[in-house]
């Protein structure tokens, strides 16, 4: 029998989001390739230029909201709240993604918005129960 899992919120968000880091990795890698095997910059090449730009802003974003929603998690936040906030943040991953490919900034804004709300709220609960529920 195996034991239950200890923060099982940080643990989908995290399985789900490392198979999208590979998927936009690759990504980038297959268009380099596809230009004559490009290895640094993105040689003038808008498609390109978005996807090394979808992953950055994937590394940038994702490990502070893992962070947060599993010290969350660890402090006994609402299960409720952590997996709104983890359904949603993935929810605006794909929707950056589809906008970094189609170039449309209106599919991304849901994604902005939400990274930004979910980062202050998460945020603001971690210091308020650090400071003031302990």
């Amino acid at each position: 029998m195996s034991e239950p899992m200890l923060l099982p919120v940080k643990s989908v968000l995290t399985g789900v989001l490392l198979v999208f880091l590979v998927v936009l990795s690759a990504m980038v890698t297959a268009r380099r390739a596809a230009l004559g095997g490009i290895q640094f910059g993105d040689a003038d090449d808008d498609v390109l230029r978005r996807r090394i730009r979808a992953h950055a802003n994937f590394v940038e974003i994702t490990p502070m909201i893992i962070l947060g929603i599993g010290l969350m998690e660890l402090a006994g936040a609402p299960s409720a709240l952590l997996w709104g906030f983890a359904t949603v943040f993935l929810i605006g991953r794909f929707l950056h993604f589809l906008r970094m490919s189609v170039g449309n900034p209106w599919i991304g804004l849901f994604s902005i918005i939400t990274q930004h709300v979910i980062c202050l709220w998460a945020g603001g609960w971690l210091l308020y129960h650090a400071l003031f529920a302990a």
